[in-house]
C-alpha cells in the first residue's frame, strides 16, 4: 500500500486485529479512520513449529526475523521507538478506537457526535 501513488484511506469498522492493524495503520496519514466501537489489537508474530530439530530452528529463526521487521514497520506507522513496540507486543494488546488514534495507528475516530460513542 506505501508503494500506490494515490492515496489510500483505511477505515476500521469492527476489529482490526493482528496483520487487520498493519493494514489499517498503512494508509496514508491522515487518512486512517476508526468508527467509535471499533477495537484495535496488535501482537507478536504468531506460528507453530514441529518436526525435526533442524526444521524448527529454521522455523524460529525465521520468526525471530519476521518480528524484528513487523516491529520497525510498526515504528515508522506510529513514530514510537521500537522497544516500546517490543514491549506493547509482547501480549494481544486491545485498543479502542481513541486509544488507536493516540498510540498513532489511525489518525481519527470517526463519530456522529450522539451520546454514548465516546471514550
Amino acid at each position: 500500500m506505501k508503494l500506490c501513488k494515490a492515496d489510500v484511506s483505511t477505515i476500521c469498522m469492527g476489529l482490526a486485529a493482528s496483520m487487520g492493524a498493519f493494514l489499517i495503520a498503512s494508509g496514508s496519514k491522515g487518512k486512517r479512520f476508526c468508527m467509535p466501537n471499533a477495537r484495535v489489537m496488535i501482537h507478536q508474530p504468531l506460528g507453530t513449529s514441529g518436526g525435526k530439530a533442524t526444521e524448527m530452528s529454521i522455523r524460529i529463526r525465521e520468526m525471530a526475523y519476521h518480528k524484528v521487521k513487523l516491529n520497525k514497520i510498526l515504528s515508522r506507522f506510529t513514530g514510537k521507538p521500537e522497544h516500546q513496540i517490543e514491549l506493547d507486543i509482547d501480549r494481544d494488546n486491545f485498543m479502542n478506537a481513541w486509544e488507536a488514534k493516540e498510540y498513532g495507528l489511525i489518525d481519527e475516530v470517526i463519530d456522529d457526535g450522539k451520546p454514548g460513542l465516546d471514550k
